[in-house]
């Protein structure tokens, strides 16, 4: 099955935005309503489920990321930091601090935007 590479990266994209919007406290009403599924929304970019994404480690998760191609790169990187950082503020569970941390620092990397936003949650998480 080929699997549209732009739809993908909408989904990315998307789930980010949304992401995005909760950590800022401002969620909009249809997102509310929608409630995210992660494991759903995981399945479909990665094929597999929020559990098995998260317990892989940073390594794995990179490693992930840098077999899709190269463009594509920030936009994982952003919603897997995005992703991490939440369910870090809502569990209060480390591990996912430090997958957070990681996936924000390889997307200022990859992406050479200098995100005060991202750049806060890192020392945040410190």
């Amino acid at each position: 099955m080929i699997q549209d590479k732009d739809f993908t990266i909408r989904l990315i994209r998307q789930l980010s935005q949304a992401l995005e919007k909760l950590l800022l406290g401002k969620p909009e009403e249809s997102l509310m309503q929608k409630e995210l599924d992660f494991d759903s929304l995981m399945r479909d970019i990665f094929k597999m489920d929020f559990q098995d994404v998260s317990s892989k480690t940073s390594e794995e998760l990179i490693q992930l990321v840098e077999e899709r191609e190269t463009k594509d790169h920030p936009d994982y990187y952003e919603m897997l930091g995005n992703l991490f950082y939440f369910h870090y503020q809502q569990e209060n569970n480390a591990e996912y601090g430090v997958k957070a941390k990681a996936m924000y620092q390889k997307y200022l990397q990859t992406s050479g935007i200098f995100a005060l936003p991202v750049i806060n949650r890192i020392n945040s998480i410190q």
